[in-house]
């Protein structure tokens, strides 16, 4: 017995730990993530810019990564910046987010997306683009001053939706943010600005 209990031990002191990453930063870098090829699973690429963590997108743009939760494998990014008095998403030029459809990561059903400078046709929609949408409130503030007056809309990324891409385009809407988690009854300067995104388990 008291061998059997030897070579258990032997055999899991040979195990290799995960090849966990070091911290970026202030910013721990949980498995499975990865900041090189030395360091986590390839699969869930970041990267480490200047000591931030940024995560970049199927067209090549990069976008700070706030948080990370490896608990329940998500993280949330910044959203693009709207250039001053233009109403216009930094990330415009290639067509908003879009993640790697083939890629571990997809965007989750806690954002509270929001849409300004948009084209008539979005009224076709069923986006909620009435005087109480969200988009209102974000008009009245900061960054989202340069959009007052525009069309816009919000919704709920669901489901039902492409879990890859937030889209905006010249002649469809020109800007947009995000909101995690946001709550009907909540003050402006309590939303929690960002994009969430979720992994799925290592294999």
């Amino acid at each position: 017995m008291m061998f059997v209990i030897i070579v258990l031990l032997t055999l899991l002191s040979h195990v290799p730990a995960l090849n966990v990453c070091p911290k970026c930063g202030n910013m721990e870098v949980p498995y499975p993530l990865s900041t090189s090829d030395n360091c986590g699973n390839p699969r869930y690429r970041i990267y480490c810019n200047s000591g931030a963590l940024e995560f970049l997108s199927a067209q090549g743009f990069y976008y700070r990564i706030l948080s990370i939760n490896p608990s329940v494998r998500k993280l949330v990014i910044s959203p693009p910046l709207i250039v001053k008095n233009t109403c216009c998403s930094t990330d415009l030029s290639l067509g908003g987010l879009s993640l790697n459809e083939n890629s571990s990561f997809n965007i989750s059903t806690h954002n509270t997306v929001m849409l300004f400078n948009c084209s008539d046709n979005i009224l076709l929609s069923p986006l909620n683009c009435s005087s109480t949408s969200f988009c209102r409130q974000y008009e009245e503030v900061g960054e989202g001053s340069g959009c007052k007056g525009t069309l816009c809309c919000h919704f709920l990324k669901d489901t039902a939706m492409t879990s890859h891409r937030i889209r905006v385009r010249a002649g469809g809407c020109t800007a947009y943010t995000s909101v995690v988690d946001i709550k009907p009854d909540d003050p402006i300067d309590r939303w929690n600005y960002g994009i969430e995104l979720q992994w799925l388990p290592p294999l």
